[in-house]
Protein backbone atom coordinates (compact mmCIF):
# COMPACT_ATOMS: atom_id res chain seq x y z
CA UNK A 1 0.00 0.00 0.00
CA UNK A 2 3.22 2.62 1.39
CA UNK A 3 5.10 1.41 -2.23
CA UNK A 4 1.69 2.19 -4.35
CA UNK A 5 1.43 5.66 -2.80
CA UNK A 6 5.05 6.39 -3.17
CA UNK A 7 4.90 5.36 -6.74
CA UNK A 8 1.77 7.50 -7.40
CA UNK A 9 3.42 10.87 -5.60
CA UNK A 10 6.75 9.93 -7.68
CA UNK A 11 4.82 10.06 -10.84
CA UNK A 12 2.94 13.63 -9.47
CA UNK A 13 5.82 15.12 -8.69
CA UNK A 14 7.86 13.92 -12.46
CA UNK A 15 4.55 15.54 -14.31
CA UNK A 16 4.44 18.73 -12.62
CA UNK A 17 8.51 18.91 -12.97
CA UNK A 18 8.25 17.96 -16.90
CA UNK A 19 5.37 20.57 -17.06
CA UNK A 20 7.18 23.24 -15.80
CA UNK A 21 10.30 22.56 -18.25
CA UNK A 22 8.21 22.54 -20.84
CA UNK A 23 6.41 25.75 -19.53
CA UNK A 24 10.13 27.20 -18.88
CA UNK A 25 11.55 26.70 -21.96
CA UNK A 26 8.52 27.17 -24.21
CA UNK A 27 8.60 31.24 -22.82
CA UNK A 28 12.13 31.10 -23.33
CA UNK A 29 12.24 30.11 -27.05
CA UNK A 30 9.13 32.29 -27.42
CA UNK A 31 11.44 35.03 -28.13
CA UNK A 32 12.10 37.26 -31.26
CA UNK A 33 15.56 37.14 -31.90
CA UNK A 34 18.14 38.27 -34.24
CA UNK A 35 21.49 35.80 -34.95
CA UNK A 36 23.97 36.52 -37.35
CA UNK A 37 25.32 33.77 -40.13
CA UNK A 38 28.32 34.09 -39.05
CA UNK A 39 30.58 36.86 -37.63
CA UNK A 40 29.24 40.22 -36.94
CA UNK A 41 32.09 42.09 -36.80
CA UNK A 42 32.44 45.90 -36.23
CA UNK A 43 33.26 47.84 -39.56
CA UNK A 44 32.30 45.17 -41.54
CA UNK A 45 29.08 43.54 -43.37
CA UNK A 46 26.66 40.81 -42.25
CA UNK A 47 23.80 38.73 -42.82
CA UNK A 48 21.42 38.05 -40.21
CA UNK A 49 18.21 36.30 -39.27
CA UNK A 50 15.06 37.15 -37.45
CA UNK A 51 13.95 34.48 -36.39
CA UNK A 52 9.95 34.83 -35.58
CA UNK A 53 8.62 31.83 -33.51
CA UNK A 54 4.53 31.91 -33.49
CA UNK A 55 3.83 31.49 -29.19
CA UNK A 56 0.00 31.21 -29.79
CA UNK A 57 -2.02 27.97 -29.77
CA UNK A 58 -5.23 29.74 -31.12
CA UNK A 59 -4.02 32.30 -33.69
CA UNK A 60 -1.24 33.09 -36.29
CA UNK A 61 1.70 35.23 -37.11
CA UNK A 62 0.55 37.38 -39.95
CA UNK A 63 2.84 40.60 -39.63
CA UNK A 64 6.55 41.03 -38.59
CA UNK A 65 8.33 44.65 -38.08
CA UNK A 66 11.45 45.33 -37.04
CA UNK A 67 12.61 48.70 -35.91
CA UNK A 68 16.28 49.62 -36.45
CA UNK A 69 18.33 51.76 -34.09
CA UNK A 70 18.64 55.59 -35.03
CA UNK A 71 21.52 55.76 -32.50
CA UNK A 72 23.93 53.78 -34.71
CA UNK A 73 22.34 53.81 -37.92
CA UNK A 74 22.80 51.45 -41.05
CA UNK A 75 23.27 52.73 -44.42
CA UNK A 76 23.14 49.47 -46.41
CA UNK A 77 19.73 47.03 -45.33
CA UNK A 78 18.96 44.59 -47.99
CA UNK A 79 16.19 42.31 -47.52
CA UNK A 80 16.01 38.12 -48.70
CA UNK A 81 12.93 37.08 -50.43
CA UNK A 82 11.06 35.03 -48.33
CA UNK A 83 8.52 32.98 -50.40
CA UNK A 84 4.63 33.92 -49.37
CA UNK A 85 5.87 36.98 -47.08
CA UNK A 86 5.95 40.57 -49.07
CA UNK A 87 8.72 42.68 -47.41
CA UNK A 88 9.18 46.76 -47.23
CA UNK A 89 11.13 48.87 -46.44
CA UNK A 90 11.06 52.34 -44.76
CA UNK A 91 14.18 54.87 -45.44
CA UNK A 92 13.96 57.99 -43.13
CA UNK A 93 16.17 61.27 -43.65
CA UNK A 94 18.99 61.53 -41.16
CA UNK A 95 19.77 63.94 -38.55
CA UNK A 96 23.45 63.39 -38.84
CA UNK A 97 24.45 62.75 -42.51
CA UNK A 98 26.89 59.31 -42.62
CA UNK A 99 30.04 59.25 -44.95
CA UNK A 100 30.44 55.58 -45.98
CA UNK A 101 33.19 55.04 -48.90
CA UNK A 102 33.63 58.52 -48.98
CA UNK A 103 29.92 58.92 -49.94
CA UNK A 104 27.25 61.36 -47.76
CA UNK A 105 24.54 59.29 -46.63
CA UNK A 106 21.64 61.48 -46.01
CA UNK A 107 19.11 58.89 -45.16
CA UNK A 108 19.39 55.33 -43.69
CA UNK A 109 16.76 52.20 -42.70
CA UNK A 110 14.64 52.58 -39.95
CA UNK A 111 12.03 49.43 -40.58
CA UNK A 112 11.85 46.73 -42.77
CA UNK A 113 8.08 45.29 -42.59
CA UNK A 114 6.91 41.43 -43.60
CA UNK A 115 3.42 40.73 -44.19
CA UNK A 116 1.32 38.75 -46.68
CA UNK A 117 2.30 35.24 -44.87
CA UNK A 118 1.80 33.19 -42.20
CA UNK A 119 3.35 31.27 -39.39
CA UNK A 120 1.07 28.43 -38.11
CA UNK A 121 1.68 27.24 -33.98
CA UNK A 122 3.66 25.79 -33.46
CA UNK A 123 6.07 26.64 -35.80
CA UNK A 124 9.05 29.88 -36.92
CA UNK A 125 10.05 31.49 -39.36
CA UNK A 126 13.43 33.21 -40.16
CA UNK A 127 13.91 36.62 -41.76
CA UNK A 128 17.19 37.20 -43.54
CA UNK A 129 18.81 40.83 -44.09
CA UNK A 130 22.24 41.72 -44.87
CA UNK A 131 23.08 44.76 -43.43
CA UNK A 132 26.55 47.34 -43.26
CA UNK A 133 28.53 48.76 -42.20
CA UNK A 134 28.30 47.95 -38.65
CA UNK A 135 29.47 50.84 -36.17
CA UNK A 136 32.95 50.40 -34.89
CA UNK A 137 32.06 52.33 -31.32
CA UNK A 138 29.44 49.83 -29.93
CA UNK A 139 29.10 46.00 -29.21
CA UNK A 140 25.66 45.62 -29.85
CA UNK A 141 22.60 46.70 -32.01
CA UNK A 142 19.37 46.76 -30.43
CA UNK A 143 16.24 46.13 -32.95
CA UNK A 144 12.85 46.81 -31.40
CA UNK A 145 10.35 44.26 -33.51
CA UNK A 146 6.09 44.09 -33.05
CA UNK A 147 4.90 40.85 -33.84
CA UNK A 148 1.17 40.58 -35.20
CA UNK A 149 -1.59 37.99 -34.82
CA UNK A 150 -4.37 37.15 -37.41
CA UNK A 151 -6.99 37.77 -33.77
CA UNK A 152 -5.10 41.63 -33.62
CA UNK A 153 -2.68 40.64 -30.76
CA UNK A 154 0.20 43.06 -30.79
CA UNK A 155 3.11 41.46 -29.07
CA UNK A 156 5.81 44.36 -28.25
CA UNK A 157 9.39 42.97 -28.20
CA UNK A 158 11.00 46.30 -27.23
CA UNK A 159 12.48 45.61 -23.81
CA UNK A 160 16.08 46.31 -23.34
CA UNK A 161 18.33 44.03 -21.43
CA UNK A 162 19.81 45.65 -18.63
CA UNK A 163 23.50 44.40 -17.72
CA UNK A 164 23.25 42.38 -14.61
CA UNK A 165 19.47 42.16 -14.79
CA UNK A 166 17.24 39.60 -15.48
CA UNK A 167 15.69 38.96 -19.08
CA UNK A 168 12.66 41.05 -19.38
CA UNK A 169 9.35 39.56 -20.57
CA UNK A 170 9.26 41.13 -24.07
CA UNK A 171 12.80 41.57 -24.92
CA UNK A 172 13.73 43.25 -28.02
CA UNK A 173 16.27 41.57 -30.52
CA UNK A 174 19.53 42.04 -29.45
CA UNK A 175 23.08 41.48 -32.55
CA UNK A 176 26.27 40.96 -30.32
CA UNK A 177 29.03 42.60 -32.55
CA UNK A 178 32.55 40.81 -32.50
CA UNK A 179 35.73 42.67 -33.34
CA UNK A 180 37.20 44.08 -36.04
CA UNK A 181 38.48 41.45 -38.38
CA UNK A 182 42.41 42.42 -38.38
CA UNK A 183 44.81 42.47 -40.86
CA UNK A 184 42.25 41.48 -44.15
CA UNK A 185 44.11 44.10 -46.20
CA UNK A 186 47.11 43.11 -45.51
CA UNK A 187 46.22 39.61 -46.15
CA UNK A 188 45.13 40.81 -49.56
CA UNK A 189 47.67 42.31 -50.65
CA UNK A 190 49.92 38.90 -50.90
CA UNK A 191 47.39 37.28 -52.68
CA UNK A 192 47.02 40.10 -55.21
CA UNK A 193 50.77 40.31 -55.54
CA UNK A 194 51.10 36.33 -56.05
CA UNK A 195 48.23 36.86 -58.84
CA UNK A 196 50.35 39.23 -60.36
CA UNK A 197 53.62 37.32 -60.62
CA UNK A 198 51.73 34.27 -61.28
CA UNK A 199 50.20 36.35 -64.31
CA UNK A 200 53.24 37.63 -65.33
CA UNK A 201 55.25 33.92 -65.13
CA UNK A 202 52.43 32.95 -67.39
CA UNK A 203 53.04 35.56 -69.85
CA UNK A 204 56.75 35.15 -69.92
CA UNK A 205 56.15 31.70 -70.32
CA UNK A 206 53.31 32.31 -72.97
CA UNK A 207 55.77 34.53 -75.13
CA UNK A 208 59.12 32.35 -74.75
CA UNK A 209 56.52 29.73 -76.14
CA UNK A 210 55.41 32.27 -78.71
CA UNK A 211 59.10 32.80 -79.86
CA UNK A 212 59.77 29.07 -79.92
CA UNK A 213 56.77 28.45 -82.43
CA UNK A 214 57.78 31.66 -84.62
CA UNK A 215 61.54 30.39 -84.95
CA UNK A 216 60.13 26.83 -85.80
CA UNK A 217 57.93 28.01 -88.77
CA UNK A 218 60.92 30.47 -89.73
CA UNK A 219 63.14 27.45 -90.26
CA UNK A 220 60.77 25.41 -92.00
CA UNK A 221 60.20 28.01 -94.29
CA UNK A 222 63.75 28.35 -94.72
CA UNK A 223 63.97 24.17 -95.18
CA UNK A 224 61.94 24.18 -97.78
CA UNK A 225 63.03 26.76 -99.83
CA UNK A 226 66.63 24.94 -99.67
CA UNK A 227 64.74 21.74 -100.68
CA UNK A 228 63.13 23.74 -103.73
CA UNK A 229 66.12 25.26 -104.70
CA UNK A 230 68.48 22.12 -104.40
CA UNK A 231 65.68 20.19 -106.46
CA UNK A 232 66.05 22.73 -108.99
CA UNK A 233 69.62 22.98 -108.93
CA UNK A 234 69.76 19.27 -109.92
CA UNK A 235 67.37 19.47 -112.37
CA UNK A 236 68.94 22.33 -114.23
CA UNK A 237 72.48 20.27 -113.76
CA UNK A 238 71.36 17.08 -115.16
CA UNK A 239 69.83 18.81 -118.54
CA UNK A 240 73.25 20.61 -119.19
CA UNK A 241 74.91 17.16 -118.85
CA UNK A 242 72.11 15.98 -121.59
CA UNK A 243 73.17 18.69 -123.80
Amino acid sequence: MNAARSRTRIAVVGSVAAGSVLLLSGTAFAHVTVQPEGAAAKGGYAVVDFKVPNERDNAKTVKVEVNFPTDHPLASVMPQPVPGWNVEVTKSKLDKPLTVHGKQINEAVTKVTWSGGTIESGQFQKFPLSIGSLPTDTDQLVFKALQTYDNNEVVRWIEETKKGAAEPANPAPTLQLTAAAAGDDDDAAPAADNKSAAGQKAQASSSSSSDTDTTARVLAVVGIVVGVAGVAFGVFAGRRRSA
